[in-house]
């Protein structure tokens, strides 16, 4: 009889349902819709597998993990190697041409992240307002605006150093409003801009980067940046040091590896990690979905400061640029630049704003990745 009563379906809860539900939900808009499917899909697929009850693959016994994914997930994410790994992948991937070409759109990528600030103050008021029904203190704060910077991988390795209990709920958050760019910024790039101020033509042609400055740039960048944000040196370095594969021509291999096979496969485990990550018990709570509701305000705030800083600068300049271009600031490569493009061809056949936006894309991952220092640096 013992055996009978371990049969899965009569230890179904509500709870359990309700995160089947969702993890359905993330793999129909991974499959179906093909948002951001290299992520949603083993996220939602890693919800659906957590929430089947005496499955046991996040078990844990006396502090060690026994489960399957737990094993992964303590020593990849828990260890930080996957977060920062991803890093030298995403650097492989990276074309700096665009941010050296026109560097004023480093600025655009740093403002972007005025968000992730703005989102981490309200969760700190909020958190101070009703202590009693929400704890979160500075170091939830922190994990809850950086989701502001629409990067999985810098909110994964920043949660976990500072609130790993909301880690499940941060990750999905940041990955979810990833896949839903499309969604989020047009009305809020809308909101902000007048039709004239979206239609402004950019010529389309950015100057030819020589490759000796392609070389220079990451070796030079990771310099300054960990000098002024120590912190921020394993994501950083690792960025920096997968572009400077890509860049030299000596390590075609290496940047082949780091982009491709080493990418894919740390991109699985981190999903699945993250999926699993969510069961009922975990995210089903007040806490977990205000961090769900605030990465909204977060990824919105960071977007809008983002435009509001081009059209900042536009009163300074006499070659004035597309406001839209501050809305790709955040980190999530190339969808927000992808969004501005379409956007611009919409307001203006004329306009081709796909390299503009990629320089604030680019630059966003990177300030993102200083922001993350900088909260580990004052609270960390």
């Amino acid at each position: 009889m013992s055996g009978f009563f371990e049969i899965g379906f009569l230890n179904l809860t509500w709870g359990s349902i309700v995160m089947l539900i969702i993890g359905g939900v993330l793999l129909y808009l991974g499959i179906a819709k093909k948002m951001e499917p290299l992520l949603l899909v083993p996220i939602g697929f890693g919800i659906i597998l957590v929430n089947l009850p005496l499955g046991g693959l996040m078990e844990y016994l006396g502090g060690e993990p026994t489960g399957v994914v737990s094993r992964i997930f303590e020593y990849g994410i828990a260890w930080e190697i996957i977060p920062v790994f991803i890093f030298l992948g995403l650097g492989a991937m990276t074309d700096f041409g665009p941010p050296i070409a026109n560097p004023k759109t480093l600025i655009l990528g740093a403002g972007a992240q005025f968000g992730v600030y703005f989102a981490f103050f309200i969760a700190l008021l909020l958190g101070s307002a009703f202590p009693d029904v929400l704890h979160i203190g500075i170091e939830e704060a922190c994990s809850i605006g950086i989701i502001g910077g629409a990067d999985g991988p810098t909110t994964i390795y920043l949660t976990n150093k500072l609130a790993p209990h909301f880690i499940g709920a941060t990750a999905v958050a940041a990955y979810t409003y990833m896949a839903l760019v499309p969604i989020i910024q047009p009305p809020v790039i809308k909101l902000l801009t007048t039709k004239t101020e979206r239609a402004i033509y950019m010529k389309p042609q950015l100057r030819a980067v020589s490759k000796r400055e392609k070389i220079i740039f990451p070796i030079i960048g990771a310099v300054v940046i960990i000098l002024l944000v120590p912190k921020a040196a394993p994501l950083i370095g690792m960025f920096m040091l997968g572009n400077l594969l890509k860049e030299c021509g000596v390590t075609d291999r290496l940047a082949d590896t780091a982009a491709n096979a080493f990418m894919n496969v740390l991109t699985i485990l981190l999903g699945l990690c993250v999926g699993c990550f969510m069961s009922a018990e975990s995210f089903l709570n007040v806490e977990s979905l205000l961090v769900f509701a605030l990465g909204v305000v977060a990824f919105a705030s960071s977007t809008a400061f983002g435009v509001s800083l081009a059209k900042l600068m536009n009163l300074f300049s006499k070659e004035k640029i597309n406001p839209m271009i501050g809305a790709a600031g955040v980190s999530a490569v190339p969808m927000s630049a992808r969004v501005v493009q379409r956007m611009g061809q919409e307001a203006n056949p004329r306009n081709f704003l796909l390299m503009h936006a990629m320089g604030p894309n680019i630059a966003g991952v990177i300030g993102t990745a200083t922001a993350a220092g900088i909260f580990l640096g004052m609270v960390g």
